[in-house]
């Protein structure tokens, strides 16, 4: 065996075991994911909802929760606690270049990099300590013209979700009339209608609800 063919060898036989040791991002989490995200539709005129998204983190070490806003969105009033026990965490919005220099890694949620409008919600909780994991809640408002809105009598909310578990409140007073997707329709306690979608496969669901306000009685 020649020199080069040995090296060529080597090489091959070592970045296929770094490829045996390293996880393949398709069976990361979503096979156990228990993630799941909550919007509760305000007036569709305000263009704005409230959400909470539920996430638990057990990676030994793990210290920090990045949310990344979507383009087209704009986020406020972010808060977050520890559902195991109630504690208040700390919430930092940071925006474009300040991102880069607080020296948040968002390479996993930003493929492009941060741009002027990048805008991320960073949560901070105390480190996961080894075999233990930590359950948080994150809420906010969104803002969003492009995905809610108002086209004639039509309360229209059209977006992609990414989660596992999905959920749509719509406003009290409205009653739905159609949806794009299959989706369980109750009716909450206080007599709103809400969505409830199940996506097992890695990939979005391209939602599209409407609805009409109730006649006054």
């Amino acid at each position: 065996m020649t020199g080069a063919l040995r090296l060529c060898l080597c090489a091959a036989l070592a970045a296929t075991a770094v490829a045996a040791d390293e996880p393949d991002a398709r069976l990361a989490e979503r096979g156990r994911q228990d993630r799941e995200i909550v919007y509760f539709l305000n007036a569709p005129e305000t263009h704005s909802f409230d959400l909470f998204h539920d996430y638990t983190e057990s990676r030994e070490g793990a210290d920090t929760y990045l949310n990344v806003v979507r383009k087209g969105s704009a986020a406020s009033n972010p808060s977050a606690r520890v559902l195991d026990t109630g504690e208040r965490l700390q919430v930092q919005t940071l925006r474009g270049e300040a991102v880069t220099r607080a020296g948040i890694d968002v390479k996993g949620e930003l493929p492009d990099g941060v741009a002027a409008d990048t805008e991320v919600v960073v949560v901070r909780f105390p480190p996961v300590a080894k075999a233990a994991s930590v359950r948080l809640r994150i809420s906010e408002t969104y803002t969003d013209a492009g995905s809610y809105r108002l086209e004639g009598e039509d309360l229209v909310f059209e977006r992609k979700l990414g989660r596992p578990r999905n959920a749509v409140v719509l406003p009290a007073g409205w009653y739905l009339t159609a949806c794009s997707i299959p989706a369980a329709v109750a009716e909450t306690a206080d007599g709103r209608v809400r969505l409830d979608f199940v996506n097992p496969r890695p990939d979005e669901i391209d939602v599209l609800i409407k609805a009409r306000r109730r006649p006054a009685r």
